[in-house]
């Protein structure tokens, strides 16, 4: 994927104030701190197009950003942060869930986890849910970088029986060698093309003359 634009579009809470217009999204979605705004931001060659903050649970909106006036990635709030208040969790949770369910330009969601971390219990029920709805999860384990090879394979085996996922439903980032970029884009692309539509059945062959 060459990316020749990516701007920030619009914050939203409810479908009223989404953008309009039928370009196709990828959404990311992950607990706090697992890296979702690095992910981004090296993905589209950019800095700061997303803002991380050291301050987990910061975002608290869904937030839309366009790339190359083809499609968009849509970052959701962060879950699972234990400081966050009760009553912004009780907000997440809705806001997240219609987006989700109700959002026809939707293909996929990039579903992050920390290779350091044993999926928590959020990130089970979010797979569960994705896969209830049909829509297609892209599995990316970020911050592969802080690991050594033999523990990475210990935590990537302990994270895939959680999960019953497969290795190859599985990406590995690293934001800082840029591990794993083009792969996660060809699997953003994949989900990008534009559905098949069914082939029409052929006539039936007109009968030789006798």
């Amino acid at each position: 994927m060459i990316v020749k634009s990516a701007l920030f579009v619009k914050s939203a809470t409810r479908p009223a104030h989404y953008p309009e217009g039928d370009l196709p999204e990828i959404a990311f979605a992950g607990r706090s701190n697992v890296g979702k705004s690095s992910l981004v931001n090296v993905l589209v060659n950019r800095k700061n197009l997303v803002r991380t903050s050291s301050t987990p649970g910061r975002t608290q909106l869904i937030n839309f950003f366009q790339v190359n006036d083809d499609f968009m990635l849509v970052d959701l709030p962060g879950y699972g942060y234990a400081k966050v208040p009760l009553s912004v969790k009780k907000e997440w949770r809705p806001m997240m869930e219609t987006y989700l369910s109700k959002r026809k330009n939707l293909r996929a969601v990039v579903l992050i986890l920390d290779i350091r971390r044993i999926p928590v219990e959020e990130d089970v029920q979010m797979l569960s849910w994705l896969r209830a709805y049909s829509i297609t999860p892209i599995v990316v384990i970020t911050k592969c970088d802080k690991v050594s090879k033999n523990e990475r394979a210990k935590q990537t085996a302990v994270i895939m029986s959680k999960l019953g996922l497969e290795k190859t439903e599985v990406s590995f980032f690293s934001a800082l060698s840029r591990e794993g970029k083009d792969g996660i884009w060809e699997r953003i692309e994949t989900q990008l093309q534009p559905p098949q539509a069914e082939a029409s059945p052929e006539p039936d062959a007109p009968s030789p003359s006798l």
